[in-house]
């Protein structure tokens, strides 16, 4: 059942720099934050414009209107810089699901399948750096945490909204089924991605379905 209160349901979001373990020093000031969001802004459109491979800290700074010693502040490469810049998505999509929680109140966790679909799609279709990026793979798999793989990231990230909006207990089995969906999910949504750049209508339509069916009956099963 869908708890009443999700008063705290946007710390799962973080704030303006929760994207700050990437960063060598956290802004103070809102003149160098606006700097910082500047530069994020800056690498989001030119990976998508010319990719990972040829994205420079020069170039950032070109981009941003910043002297290249105030990329070298607070980023310790262009790694860094986009690492920052996945976690400031990550951020992003969490707050748009929670507050999609919010609007739907929806009344079992597991029905949040479209949620996190149709998030995860809008936001590949009109987030710059985002359809390049999606939550780091296609850099690294390990760029949000050297440790773990990005998608490891994604379902503590998940598993925590899931506790803290609903009457979930953290267990190994919910991990177990976040991080199934979360794969499953993946591979289907490239596949609609694969050949048609706003993504396969029907394709789409049948990951909802099946990730919403496989969880309702994993969690009826617990």
């Amino acid at each position: 059942m869908a708890r009443t209160d999700h008063s705290n349901a946007d710390d799962t979001a973080g704030g303006p720099y929760a994207a700050g373990s990437a960063l060598r020093r956290v802004p103070t000031q809102q003149r160098s934050a606006q700097r910082v969001e500047r530069m994020l802004d800056a690498s989001a459109k030119l990976l998508d414009e010319i990719g990972y491979e040829r994205l420079s800290t020069t170039l950032i700074a070109q981009r941003a209107q910043v002297a290249i010693g105030s990329v070298y502040q607070f980023f310790g490469d262009k790694r860094a810089v986009v690492r920052a810049l996945t976690l400031r998505h990550l951020d992003s999509y969490l707050t748009c699901v929670v507050q999609q929680i919010e609007e739907e109140r929806p009344t079992d966790w597991w029905q949040l399948a479209d949620n996190l679909v149709d998030t995860y799609v809008q936001m590949r279709r009109t987030v710059p750096g985002f359809r390049t990026l999606h939550f780091g793979n296609m850099i690294d798999e390990n760029l949000l945490d050297h440790s773990r793989t990005n998608s490891s990231v994604l379902v503590e990230r998940l598993s925590e909204l899931a506790q803290q909006c609903f009457d979930v207990s953290e267990s190994t089995d919910l991990d177990l089924l976040l991080t199934v969906a979360v794969e499953a999910g993946d591979a289907l949504i490239k596949m609609a991605f694969r050949d048609d750049p706003h993504g396969d209508a029907k394709l789409l339509a049948e990951t909802k379905i099946l990730l919403r069916q496989y969880l309702e009956l994993r969690v009826s099963q617990m």
